[in-house]
């Protein structure tokens, strides 16, 4: 063979590598970027979890205490004292 059939040979070997290369580094940095993307968005569900868990902690530590069980009466159950007048606004 002819040594310039040779280096054109190689030539375009060398360019089809570079270009696969290429091509693959631009697809791992797409990857890359998601993933990114996604620990973020884990992260900030992880904080809004722990927060959430330190409300119940501290709601749990008030279950038993009668201005709990009041507030939850009133608030959910509607459930008031014998002698108290409520008053109910209709403009709502």
């Amino acid at each position: 063979m002819n040594i310039s059939k040779i280096n054109k040979i190689l030539n375009l070997i060398v360019i089809l590598l570079v270009i696969y290369v290429i091509f693959t580094s631009i697809k791992q940095q797409t990857k890359l970027n998601s993933y990114d993307k996604d620990i973020s968005y884990y992260n900030s569900q992880k904080e809004d979890l722990i927060s959430k868990k330190e409300e119940l902690l501290a709601t749990k530590k008030n279950v038993d205490s009668e201005e709990y069980i009041e507030q939850v009466a009133r608030e959910k159950l509607d459930m008031y004292y014998p002698n108290e007048t409520v008053y109910i606004d209709v403009s709502k």
